[in-house]
């Protein structure tokens, strides 16, 4: 007659309790490493830099100079900066100081550039290192100040341009670097910034794929305006398309309630993320001809 034997079940199931263990492990290495990606290559989700320039503004019937500036990175000589200087004839004496977003080039940015000098402005635009012509490694959020801020001294110190003549203008992640600006050189003429955020760590909380990770410590880049803006002591013109799918229009809104300065707020809509000029028409270039003229009054 043959026995039973029970205990033959216990290897069994001590092997599931060890495949589990192992798939726990697995899985943790898999999410502390995801969670290193994150913070390693974290400039690098952020930026998304272009070498190839593809417009300039003679393109759009501007005369304009190549310039390039001189940033102090620590090394002999410094890093240059490539820009263009497009001057306006007659204009309102304004000259708008001009920091573009996370992507691309300046050569992106030339019809729009067109457009504000349209409305009289001298306009100098950068390339942040690291994108199209400009020297130096792949940016980051402390480069990118750097470089708003030698785009300041270029054009207060070598043009001689008064400080209280130059308007900051950002778009997108350039409106986090132009409130930097504005905070560090309250002499400004005003600030203008468009489809903007509040915070990177905000605008992380929209992507529904980084809701799994620690976020608060992972992020090393901030780009924390909301907690900038009341210290601002410039006036501001907010700007955002009702439609913009990348960064949400309630952010500008957000801003705007958390300023020191006087500003407005002015929703265009139907404007996307790059595209509000174009759509609100009208409506833009009348929002930003009354901020001029509130700041030559």
């Amino acid at each position: 007659m043959g026995l039973d034997h029970p205990q033959k079940t216990q290897p069994a199931g001590r092997r599931v309790k060890r495949i589990a263990a192992g798939m726990i492990l697995i899985f943790g290495a898999l999410y502390t490493a995801a969670c290193g990606y994150l913070w390693a290559m974290q400039p690098r989700l952020i930026f998304k830099p272009r070498q190839e320039i593809s417009e300039a503004p003679a393109d759009y019937g501007l005369a304009y100079e190549d310039v390039f500036v001189t940033v102090d990175s620590g090394s002999a000589g410094g890093e240059r900066m490539h820009a263009w200087w497009i001057p306006h004839d007659g204009g309102h004496g304004l000259t708008l100081l001009y920091l573009h977003g996370a992507a691309l080039n300046i050569g992106a940015n030339c019809d729009h550039a067109r457009r504000l000098h349209d409305l009289g402005f001298n306009v100098l635009l950068i390339s942040y290192r690291g994108f199209g012509r400009s020297e130096g490694q792949f940016p980051s959020e402390q480069s990118v100040y750097q470089d708003a801020a030698a785009a300041w001294d270029y054009l207060t110190r070598e043009r001689g341009i008064d400080p209280r003549a130059v308007i900051i203008y950002g778009h997108s992640l350039g409106g986090a670097v132009a409130i930097d600006l504005a905070v560090r050189y309250p002499d400004a003429a005003g600030l203008i910034v468009e489809a903007s955020f509040t915070s990177m760590r905000a605008l992380a909380d929209t992507r529904p794929k980084y809701r799994i990770f620690p976020i608060d410590l992972i992020l090393h880049q901030d780009f924390n305006s909301i907690a900038k803006v009341g210290n601002l002591q410039v006036p501001i013109l907010y700007l955002h398309g009702t439609a913009d799918g990348v960064v949400p229009p309630d952010m500008s809104r957000e801003l705007s309630e958390r300023t020191a300065s006087p500003y407005a707020l002015v929703f265009i809509d139907g404007g996307g993320h790059n595209n509000s000029a174009r759509i609100g028409g009208k409506i833009y270039i009348d929002a930003v001809r009354e901020f001029i003229e509130s700041r030559r009054s």
